[in-house]
């Protein structure tokens, strides 16, 4: 029996809809699946939202000495450096966690750690061979004030006396130790006062963002151990940034401003990409809504003596160490050289902060005389 034309017809149009159906959908796959590994990670229209965890897209195999070339420098003068890593003290710790030693805090480690005078890395539970501190908490986004809390009570009665200022940091974020030195060195440790990247809203002073990483002054970590004791703060809230910036305000703990002497900011939330290229962070993002200060698109946004940027992958973590320490354009001075002491060697930091006996914490920085 011979079947009808018009079923054949009918039967052809199916399957072709079908295949062209299936050819369709796997195309525009391939296209959204390519779209999804390119986008910015950290485009999230929510400041204490996502934080780059448990990608495994960037992790690298290994660990790098990127400063195994010291040879290369050794003509280098390094002496303000060298006397500055003496004068202002600072101790960093790292917020991770079990699943971040290996992707993350080892890359830390290998780069900017080492020019802390004390480094700590802190997680949820102890290792001694990498070494961590064990905090004894669990882990997750609505563990960080917990983490952050026992953290600074960790350095406040393990290692106090080491240090004149306590940075922290997370284990994506790259801090560039002599400029924050350059930083601390106009103020006095035994001033209430704290640094970061400052942002505005629901807190009258502002509060320093988490990820750019913030800085403590001794009496500063002082009064935030003490505060839990007397119960002037408390674990309210699991947004550790915000929850600290109101416990800071409310125990008389000063928001500085951390800009550099013209003005330009020098804490980072993000990568350097983020900040440099106009347009790529798009108008309704939270960032402009944010910050405490004008934020600046492109070149203006950054000091050259920038302290941190954030969400800073493993192979990102390498770049900037290349960047920062190794790369030198031949025949250059630097071009922004802010004022400086010029009786360093003879300066203790008692006498530094003497000479600016009121921190600055409304304007940009001013430079010594």
């Amino acid at each position: 029996m011979a079947v009808p034309k018009s079923l054949l017809n009918s039967l052809t149009f199916i399957f072709g809809s079908a295949i062209g159906f299936f050819l369709c959908y796997m195309l525009f796959s391939l296209i959204l699946e390519e779209q999804v590994k390119t986008e910015p990670r950290i485009l999230y229209n929510n400041p204490h939202g996502r934080h780059s965890d448990d990608d495994e897209s960037d992790q690298l195999n290994g660990q790098m000495n990127f400063n195994a070339d010291a040879g290369q420098h050794k003509d280098e003068d390094k002496n303000i450096a060298e006397e500055l890593h003496q004068k202002v003290k600072i101790l960093c710790w790292v917020m991770t966690g079990p699943q971040n030693l290996e992707k993350k805090a080892r890359h830390v480690k290998a780069t900017w750690a080492q020019r802390c005078n004390k480094m700590l890395f802190m997680s949820s539970e102890e290792n001694k061979d990498f070494p961590t501190v064990g905090l004894e908490t669990k882990e997750g986004r609505d563990q960080l004030y917990w983490k952050t809390i026992k953290a600074f009570q960790y350095v406040h009665d393990h290692h106090l006396g080491e240090a004149d200022w306590f940075m922290k940091a997370d284990d994506d974020t790259y801090v560039a130790l002599d400029n924050l030195r350059w930083l601390l060195l106009k103020y006095n440790p035994e001033e209430a006062i704290y640094f970061g990247r400052r942002f505005k809203p629901y807190v009258k002073q502002g509060y320093m963002s988490g990820g750019a990483g913030y800085v403590l002054s001794k009496e500063a970590l002082r009064r935030f151990v003490n505060a839990f004791k007397t119960n002037k703060c408390s674990h309210s809230s699991s947004i550790e940034d915000l929850a600290l910036g109101k416990c800071m305000e409310a125990i008389g703990v000063k928001a500085g401003d951390s800009r550099d002497t013209s003005g330009k900011e020098t804490f980072h939330p993000f990568v350097p990409e983020h900040h440099l290229i106009k347009g790529y962070l798009p108008r309704t993002f939270w960032y402009w809504n944010y910050n405490y200060y004008p934020p600046i698109e492109g070149p203006g946004c950054c000091s050259d003596l920038a302290v941190s940027f954030h969400y800073v992958d493993a192979a990102t973590m390498y770049q900037l160490e290349y960047l920062i320490y190794h790369l030198r354009p031949y025949g250059y001075q630097f071009r922004y050289n802010p004022d400086f002491p010029k009786n360093l060697k003879t300066q203790n930091l008692s006498d530094t902060a003497r000479d600016n006996p009121e921190p600055k914490v409304e304007g940009p920085l001013k430079a010594s005389k």
